[in-house]
């Protein structure tokens, strides 16, 4: 699909460093497996839209029988997103969703008042040396949706929609953007984008949307002449309009944002909530181990073991 870029907004060195409202520099978490880089929440900025967490994973080699193994565990009041550029993920959750992921696709789960899942890397991953690198995010759920029923989603590379011109190769993984809408249900106004530059290539971040953002996952890029590597996000003051350059060896960036939710919330562990009440019972329903009689059952397929609470 063609897709012209430049459409009234002005070349990189038109745009103010001013323009960045937060510079946010991951920190290094362990997840026992394996080590992450944790964009949000940051000291400075919980959220990015409706985006609160933000985690890359890789790139990291593994050996033949080697992989990742995210036992068991529960989430309430968010949806998580997971896209790969290299290796897999076998997801499995409590409402019996059963999906390796491939790169370039999309797995959409959506924990509302409670659910349960593991990743593991799959066992054709294993069977020899392979790679792994990707993005996790979490996006909270706007209040009248934080007890809704959980759900799941997945879909394919070639059910998003890619936007091409001038050195510039984008996949519209979630939400609106450019005239395009991706298939993943949203419940607030949202978008994310996988976009790939050439050195030079200039790319407009949508004026559409309220919060906006770039995480810079490969390569560089400039904006106002100032060049931001790999491993630094951006979050934009509102209204401005945004164009950013690939450097001087091009960049792989992922975009986000959208509409700001009602108010902050509140965060421990892996539930998000707007009360501290709704995490407390979750805590407590966790602990209890009630599997299949209170909030939360074991995967499917994947019941011989769990995280148990922190």
């Amino acid at each position: 699909m063609s897709w012209n870029p430049a459409l009234e907004p002005g070349c990189p060195d038109e745009v103010s460093l001013d323009s960045i409202e937060t510079l946010i520099v991951p920190r290094a978490r362990d997840l026992g497996s394996f080590e992450v880089m944790r964009a949000l929440p940051a000291p400075k900025r919980q959220m990015v839209g409706p985006f609160i967490f933000f985690d890359q994973a890789g790139p990291a080699e593994f050996l033949t029988g080697q992989g990742v193994d995210v036992r068991p565990h529960p989430h309430i009041g968010l949806g998580t997103v997971t896209y790969l550029y290299q290796g897999d993920f076998h997801h499995r959750d409590s409402i019996g969703s059963d999906q390796v992921i491939l790169p370039g696709e999309v797995n959409w789960m959506i924990a509302g008042k409670g659910v349960t899942h593991s990743e593991r890397t799959s066992e054709d991953g294993r069977k020899g040396p392979h790679s792994l690198f990707g993005i996790q995010t979490w996006i909270a759920l706007p209040e009248s949706h934080e007890d809704m029923d959980p759900a799941f989603e997945h879909h394919e590379k070639s059910a998003l929609p890619e936007l091409a011109d001038g050195g510039v190769q984008a996949r519209l993984i979630l939400g609106r953007a450019y005239g395009e809408t991706a298939p993943v249900k949203m419940y607030s106004e949202t978008f994310y984008l996988d976009v790939v530059l050439a050195p030079g290539a200039r790319f407009p971040l949508p004026d559409d949307h309220e919060d906006r953002g770039i995480y810079v996952t490969e390569g560089s890029i400039l904006i106002s002449g100032q060049e931001f590597p790999a491993g630094r996000m951006m979050v934009f003051r509102p209204g401005d309009r945004i164009t950013v350059a690939g450097g001087e060896s091009g960049a792989r960036i992922m975009t986000l944002g959208g509409e700001t939710l009602n108010g902050p919330r509140y965060i421990w562990w892996n539930f998000v909530a707007s009360s501290r009440d709704r995490i407390e019972h979750a805590k407590e329903e966790w602990r209890a181990a009630n599997w299949g009689q209170g909030q939360f059952r074991l995967p499917w397929g994947d019941d011989r073991e769990y995280i148990p609470l922190p």
